[in-house]
């Protein structure tokens, strides 16, 4: 909007960058372009202003495809005034010399023509397309068939308006149609999910079961390395018990043989000693055999073979035959 400041009989217009402003002295032009800034008097003087930045006209239409079913677009249309001149001369962007507001309603005008336009295009387009065709292809199709068709269209080209982009934000169809349509994707979503669980829970029992086997295999082979080892220890055991039953056998028969050579040699040594004794015992009853017995006894007491007599008792039993024996010997 344009800041219009009165002085009395004559006023000050200061335009912005963006806004054209046409200004008719008594039917005449006396100033035309953007950002203007100029004194005029009321009283002759006609004031337009035409925006000519990018505006954005948003679109929410409903259409029915091929196969009758109603979907509903959203889009925007960005669209810009290219010659101002054309546009304020077809349509009303007159303003009040003293507010500086818009007479009429021309962005509305120009937004309801463009509307119209594009969903003519859409409808069009849309009547030629089944709802699984709108629906996947819509949006594309939409943007390309009404972006063409507003920038050839003849009476925006009349009214000076200039189409800089389209976009079209949703195709949508009724909320029950959609459902049914997402259903067929959604089960087909679900059983791919219920598929992946099973094969999950498969993957993890097969898993479980992997384990369960090892555990069985190391359990069955602790147990084999457990009887290998018992009966090495018992091999062990055993050969250790032969070795020490050898080496005990060897030490006795070595002690036994000691033992017997030992006895033998003892018994060697007494027989000849024992030999020797009786050679000498025999030689020396050889020689008693051949004395008398007095001198057997006479020798035996010079001996001393005779027991220590301290006291003796002479008995007539006893003087009696020896008395007898002397006078015999006499």
């Amino acid at each position: 909007m344009a800041d219009i400041t009165r002085f009395g009989f004559i006023s000050h217009l200061r335009a912005n960058p963006t806004t054209h402003v046409r200004h008719l002295r008594n039917g005449r032009i006396a100033h035309d372009g953007a950002g203007q800034a100029f004194w005029f008097r009321a009283l002759n003087s006609s004031l337009s202003e035409i925006p000519v930045d990018d505006r954005e006209q948003p679109l929410l239409f409903h259409g029915r495809t091929q196969d009758f079913q109603d979907v509903a677009v959203q889009a925007t249309v960005t669209y810009r005034v290219i010659d101002p001149a054309l546009a304020s001369s077809r349509l009303d962007f007159g303003i009040d010399p003293d507010t500086g507001l818009w007479r009429s309603t021309p962005l509305e005008q120009l937004g309801g023509l463009l509307t119209e336009l594009a969903q003519q295009t859409a409808l069009d387009l849309l009547a030629r397309m089944t709802l699984t065709e709108a629906l996947s292809e819509g949006m594309s199709a939409l943007r390309a068939t009404v972006g063409t068709g507003l920038r050839e269209d003849q009476r925006l080209t009349e009214l000076g308006i200039g189409v800089e982009d389209v976009r079209v934000v949703a195709v949508r169809a009724e909320r029950d149609v959609e459902k049914a349509l997402q259903t067929p994707t959604r089960e087909l979503m679900q059983q791919a999910a219920d598929k992946a669980t099973y094969e999950r829970r498969a993957l993890a029992v097969e898993r479980e079961r992997s384990i369960a086997e090892n555990e069985l295999q190391n359990q069955i082979e602790l147990a084999r390395r457990e009887e290998q080892l018992v009966n090495q220890r018992g091999q062990n055991e055993r050969t250790r018990a032969t070795e020490a039953a050898a080496a005990g056998q060897i030490e006795t028969q070595a002690a036994a043989a000691r033992q017997r050579a030992l006895a033998e040699a003892e018994a060697d040594a007494k027989r000849v000693i024992g030999e020797a004794e009786a050679a000498a015992e025999k030689a020396l009853l050889d020689a008693y055999a051949e004395l008398d017995q007095g001198t057997i006894l006479a020798m035996a007491i010079k001996q001393g073979a005779l027991p220590e007599i301290g006291t003796l008792n002479l008995t007539p039993d006893l003087i009696t035959p020896l008395l007898t024996k002397l006078a015999e010997s006499r």
